[in-house]
């Protein structure tokens, strides 16, 4: 099963790819991996993995150790958003009850082949910028920024 990648750069853009190999594998959350073992293209770059999520959507949390499916009791932040049942459907701007925790499931911060999708930042650039190895990604931008302009007559 094919593992989606998003690798953002500090500017907010965001490239996705699609990797068959198993070459991440075993490696862990805030690790440092190098841009050869993703493609050849992105050699000189360095990458931190920030994220990851199961085939399920439960997220890898970098506090649980190995690869397992946990219950974990949280706090507002990475694995949950929700709000507690009693608060109930009300719309409240900013809201989050102070102490509130929840039990959540989690997975390990190892990937394995469970993982689907992986989150990688930038954090050393390599010769060529990823809008030049990625072209076709810029290309649908700049499409639809075109399309949105309304033609004036």
């Amino acid at each position: 099963m094919p593992l989606k990648i998003n690798v953002s750069e500090k500017s907010g853009k965001t490239y996705h790819l699609e990797l068959e190999n198993e070459s991440l594998m075993e490696k862990e959350i805030r690790g440092k991996i190098n841009g050869s073992e993703i493609s050849p293209e992105l050699h000189d770059y360095e990458f931190e993995i920030m994220g990851a999520s199961d085939k399920a959507g439960f997220p890898l949390v970098e506090n649980v150790d190995g690869i397992r499916l946990k219950r974990v009791l949280l706090e507002y932040g990475k694995g949950m958003k929700k709000r507690s049942k009693r608060e109930g459907k009300r719309k409240r701007s900013n809201f989050t009850p102070k102490g509130l925790r929840l039990r959540k499931t989690v997975r390990g911060k190892v990937i394995s082949p469970d993982t689907i999708q992986i989150n990688l930042k930038v954090l050393k650039k390599g010769n060529k910028e990823l809008s030049e190895i990625f072209p076709e990604q810029n290309k649908a931008k700049e499409e639809k920024k075109i399309e949105a302009v309304p033609a004036t007559q």
